[in-house]
């Protein structure tokens, strides 16, 4: 039987950021070939939630299908009211298209700006300019290293911004790094926010603790706690060279989070505030 999480995981509680794949889903001539992970549909990851004791989900687009949102979409569509999106925006979206994306459940556009994505940086401030008028903010992916050179980019945008999977710094740096520094001046701004997730993508120290992340995510965590959101990434494309388990993860949370109700504000209602659902009731 696979592990559950050892912390107790409060009602309402959601993950941010994973992927659905499924056949009859053309992949895109960007994605290099790359097999997509197997056995991932809702059927799947459904198991996941009740495992971890998740109520609600993003579903964010992955990099294999590019600008065809159709997975991602037709999954939002079947778990319902407990999901969200986060889909590919390009330029060249209309009004029209971005108001059927908004009732389909999507409230962020995603760039993965480390290669196999459909567009760089060059898209990135105009599609903010589109969403911006919906409420959605943008989500981005890569290396935190160059947060000093794209640091007022970011600032400049007209909508919130997402940052995944720590900022995924690669190599981390010590909290006092300019990198790093530059990660909590823009989470200090109020529009900024983190996903605490996939530290086995940049962590050199590695499990169970990824000590070199962890101290990235407590500055980031005590910097703008109510800015933070929690993810597992599953099913974990591109994984590392140890196993990986979603309850570890959940649970690396506690070490990263001192208090019960931090960790309620990271797993329930800063996710209801940025993807639009209502908050839960207050427990007692």
């Amino acid at each position: 039987m696979l592990p559950t999480p050892r912390l107790p995981v409060p009602p309402g509680a959601c993950d941010t950021h994973m992927h659905l794949y499924g056949p009859g889903y053309p992949l895109a001539p960007t994605n290099g070939g790359r097999p997509v992970p197997a056995e991932a549909d809702v059927a799947a990851y459904r198991a996941v939630m009740a495992r971890l004791g998740l109520s609600r989900v993003v579903v964010v687009q992955p990099t294999s299908y590019g600008t065809d949102n159709r997975c991602t979409l037709d999954a939002v569509a079947t778990l319902g009211d407990a999901a969200r999106a986060v889909v590919v925006v390009t330029p060249a979206a209309t009004p029209a298209g971005l108001a059927r994306l908004h009732a389909a459940g999507a409230r962020g556009a995603r760039f993965h700006l480390l290669g196999g994505a459909p567009q760089g940086w060059e898209a990135v401030a105009p599609v903010a300019a589109l969403v911006a008028p919906l409420g959605w903010h943008v989500q981005l992916q890569f290396d935190g290293n160059e947060l000093p050179a794209r640091e007022a980019m970011i600032r400049a945008l007209p909508c919130p911004v997402v940052l995944d999977h720590i900022a995924r710094f690669h190599p981390p740096g010590a909290p006092d790094s300019q990198p790093v520094r530059a990660l909590l001046r823009l989470l200090e701004t109020g529009r900024v926010w983190l996903k605490v997730s996939a530290p086995y993508h940049s962590s050199l120290a590695g499990p169970p603790d990824y000590r070199d992340v962890t101290a990235i995510a407590r500055a980031a965590i005590g910097t703008a706690s109510d800015r933070v959101v929690w993810a597992s990434n599953w099913p974990h494309p591109n994984p590392p060279a140890h196993p990986v388990d979603e309850a570890a993860l959940l649970d690396l949370l506690g070490h990263w989070v001192p208090d019960d109700a931090t960790r309620r504000r990271i797993l329930v209602d800063n996710p209801a505030a940025l993807y639009g659902w209502p908050p839960p009731a207050k427990p007692g």
